[in-house]
């Protein structure tokens, strides 16, 4: 039994911000969500570009995290990570994934599903190169997902890679961008009395089918 002095199941918000029709939507889902993305950095909201990643592992085990998205383009959604981690090796043994964007003062949340591929070496280096130098030394100081005795071990993982690399760590090997090539995409937007706005974006024979879906 909850002790919070609030009802959580009396917690109640009324969406009126925005619309989202079929006439004032982009034909590509693409150009839709770079519109939302660029208007959600506008609006100087945390964190925009926050998003969740869903995977399954082999056990059939949903599981899911907050990463940052790095890229994307007409190719995908990119986001850099290490591969030995969970969500590497659920993705190793099941390359699908879906991806979630919730900006909530814009009331407003965007569904990606597709399959997943790594980047090429060359687009893991580059961007490598760009992150900060403590950035550098931690993906290599940490063994994301292994369990550790306590925090002394990444702090003497990072001295010691520190020591070893100097200003110039390489990229680990087990480190790199994944890529989700989405084939579809839903674009929801809060509305009055909850009926919400949402659309669905499947690829379809080459091209984009657009529905609206019930809320």
């Amino acid at each position: 039994m909850s002790t919070t002095s609030v009802r959580i199941a009396d917690l109640r918000k009324s969406y009126e911000r925005a619309e989202l029709s079929e006439e004032a939507s982009h034909a590509d889902p693409l150009r839709q969500f770079d519109q939302w993305l660029t208007q959600a950095i506008s609006a100087e909201i945390p964190e925009p570009n926050a998003m969740t990643l869903a995977t399954v592992g082999n056990d059939l085990r949903p599981s899911s995290r907050v990463i940052l998205i790095k890229g994307y383009d007409e190719r995908g959604i990119v986001w850099y990570t290490n591969y030995e981690s969970r969500k590497g090796q659920e993705l190793a043994g099941n390359p699908c994934a879906a991806l979630q964007f919730h900006w909530v003062e814009l009331e407003r949340v965007v569904r990606i599903e597709g399959r997943v591929e790594k980047t090429s070496a060359a687009e893991s280096d580059a961007y490598f190169a760009t992150r900060p130098l403590d950035s550098r030394i931690g993906a290599w100081a940490s063994p994301q997902s292994q369990v550790i005795p306590s925090r002394t071990v990444l702090v003497t993982n990072a001295a010691r890679y520190s020591a070893q690399f100097m200003l110039n760590p390489p990229r680990p090997p087990h480190w790199g961008g994944y890529r989700l090539v989405p084939d579809q995409w839903q674009f929801w937007q809060g509305r009055k009395s909850r009926l919400h706005d949402r659309l669905r974006y499947t690829l379809k024979d080459g091209g984009w089918l657009r529905e609206r879906l019930a809320p």
